[in-house]
């Protein structure tokens, strides 16, 4: 992979003339830019430092989903007997998943290698790039000047001042992907969606493995009843949950780290041979000569943007974690997309009119977007909760994974506008949920789209009917039956 990502030897090009549109940062929002501008025939610079892809390629989405696909094989060898299926001696070949992680990753890393941007017709700069004004960045010494630009630096895993950190040695998604040894013992700090499917993955291959949250649940953005489904699927696989537990400090102990950690009843400690630290992003800002070029940013926040993507530098735009709160790959897709209508084509693109979609990788997996129930009563919004529960679904039922559920806000006319997916593949799944809230469609739509049988995504249809059926009235009810009647 890495050959093809920043490949030794790589030339340059000498800069020639000024750029339509030079992007700092080779991440999925830099890409699909770059490819965007070129190939709408402008003259295009892509400028990374590290390694074409990004932190998704290399040590986020994909790695982590070629483990989390290895962990669900031996969870279901393991759990084959409830099938009539008797498996014996499953064990986890640790060194041999990781290779196969490394090998899919590759496969995957052709569409973001070097060579190919380069047929694209983009000038592919690699080496540490800075702004050293308010229209040209440089590179190895050369200077590009630009008409637009593009911050598409990203983010990194941060890693907060907690006592004792400087001592221990700590894992987080940038070097996680690089063991070779599965850990005799794990804690996980944090239980946002990182950490929860991390800490289950682990739990699947064999590991002792302990997560702590300092908030009262895990998965604090997604719906409560989500939360808890999820919970009690890795308490089976065996997850060691500490909630509403702060971590103090980190201590050496002989060669494991030990983590203590505040909580309600006083003070705990918990030993392990790995910590992985998994409590949110930073914006990579640093070094990168954003204030030479005129453009606000907040260390914390990231690089500041109005809803048009545009910086305090009117020629500068920026798009992806560097720049959003929704920090997925998909989001910085299309926030790069906006983008380009904006700084190539004078458009009036709002970031605010994407509609986008999250999914946790856990097991079940829960997937949502638009409104939440509790962001609708949050924001006083007139809504009723249509809920259908797995267990009422008859291919959940098949396939003995009835563990979830399907949750859609809508206003009062039934219009959609949100909705939450917890089901073995909710990720699939909400795609169509996604598109209702884009397009204002109805759950009576939606109860008239007709559903293969059987099917895990027919409880969307259902929660159509159940809509429909809120609306006969016992006055129409009585009319109904009066005219039947009638008609015998």
């Amino acid at each position: 992979m890495y050959k093809r990502q920043h490949p030794s030897g790589w030339q340059n090009p000498t800069p020639d003339g000024r750029y339509n549109l030079v992007v700092l940062g080779g991440g999925t929002a830099g890409l699909v830019a770059a490819a965007g501008a070129a190939g709408l025939g402008a003259k295009v610079a892509l400028v990374e430092k590290h390694l074409l892809g990004g932190d998704c390629l290399v040590t986020g989405c994909v790695p982590s989903k070629a483990l989390i696909r290895s962990a669900r094989a031996a969870s279901e060898a393991r759990r084959a007997g409830r099938l009539g299926v008797n498996v014996e001696g499953v064990s986890v070949d640790f060194p041999a998943l990781m290779d196969r992680m490394r090998e899919r990753r590759s496969d995957i890393a052709r569409h973001a290698a070097a060579p190919r941007f380069k047929d694209l017709g983009v000038d592919v700069y690699l080496g540490e790039g800075r702004f050293v004004g308010e229209s040209t960045l440089e590179v190895q010494g050369a200077q590009l000047s630009f008409a637009r630009a593009v911050i598409a630096t990203g983010a990194k895993a941060a890693v907060p001042p907690i006592p004792g950190l400087d001592e221990v040695e700590i894992l987080t998604n940038q070097s996680l992907f690089s063991l070779t040894e599965l850990p005799e013992s794990l804690v996980v700090v944090g239980g946002g969606p990182i950490g929860s499917e991390m800490a289950q993955s682990f739990a699947r291959f064999g590991t002792k493995v302990t997560l702590v949250e300092g908030g009262p649940r895990i998965m604090g953005n997604d719906d409560p009843r989500a939360a808890e489904v999820v919970a009690a699927s890795m308490q089976r696989d065996g997850v060691d949950l500490r909630l509403n537990a702060m971590v103090a400090r980190f201590e050496k102990a002989g060669s494991k780290t030990r983590v203590v950690v505040n909580t309600q009843e006083g003070e705990a400690s918990i030993e392990a041979t790995h910590v992985l630290l998994a409590i949110g992003r930073a914006p990579n800002v640093k070094g990168i000569g954003l204030g030479d070029a005129g453009v606000d940013f907040d260390p914390r926040k990231g690089v500041s943007v109005d809803d048009r993507l545009r910086t305090s530098n009117k020629n500068i735009f920026a798009a992806g974690d560097v720049a959003s709160k929704y920090q997925f790959t998909h989001a910085a897709d299309f926030l790069a997309r906006t983008v380009l209508r904006n700084a190539l084509f004078f458009g009036r693109a709002k970031a605010s009119d994407l509609v986008i979609p999250w999914a946790t990788y856990t097991d079940p997996e829960v997937a949502h977007v638009g409104l939440t129930e509790a962001l609708a009563k949050e924001q006083g919004v007139d809504h009723g909760i249509i809920e259908i529960d797995l267990k009422d679904n008859d291919r959940a039922v098949l396939e003995d994974e009835t563990d979830g559920f399907v949750k859609i806000v809508h206003d009062k006319k039934g219009k959609v506008l949100g909705g939450t997916v917890v089901a073995a593949h909710a990720g699939e799944m909400i795609g169509e949920l996604t598109t209702a809230v884009q397009h204002g469609t109805t759950l009576g739509t939606l109860s008239s789209v007709i559903h293969p049988y059987p099917t895990v995504a027919d409880a969307i249809r259902r929660a159509g009917d159940m809509f429909n059926r809120t609306k006969l009235t016992p006055g129409k009810a009585k009319i109904l039956s009066s005219i039947l009647k009638f008609r015998r």
